[in-house]
């Protein structure tokens, strides 16, 4: 029975990061800004120029990757600041917010941004929608 909670749990996800893809597909598709869209660690997505900036050759990749967001993708200088934002932004103020940040790269490397966190709420769920800004 607990399987298929979490199965139905793992299916109602899946949708709800496909529903608010599907309905930023136009921005994700057009943007010259990289874009991510964050539900939880398992359960993400981009779009190609985030892929790109990150040294994923898809989307899809990098939305496969099944590991912590902050450890994985973000640097260590950054982790405890970006921590702080999210749950500001959408524990207390839910509204925008910009911030510095240093991404790690697969497979080495990092990049330099500005990222806009702008929460949204699809299906009774709250999303990040990160924009980022290259320095």
């Amino acid at each position: 029975m607990a399987k298929t909670k979490i199965s139905e749990m793992e299916e109602h996800h899946v949708m709800v990061v496909d529903g608010v893809v599907a309905m930023m597909k136009p921005v994700l598709d057009k943007s010259e800004q990289p874009i991510f869209v964050y539900l939880d660690d398992n359960h993400k997505a981009c779009n190609k120029k985030f892929a790109a900036m990150l040294g994923y050759g898809s989307p899809e990749e990098f939305s496969k990757v099944r590991e912590n967001f902050v450890e994985t993708f973000i640097a260590p200088e950054s982790q405890e600041a970006v921590m702080r934002n999210y749950a500001e932004t959408f524990s207390k103020k839910m509204s925008a917010s910009v911030m510095q940040g240093t991404w790690n790269k697969k497979g080495g490397g990092t990049v330099k941004t500005t990222v806009i966190h702008v929460p949204v709420s699809y299906e009774g769920h709250l999303v990040a929608l990160g924009f980022i800004v290259r320095k």
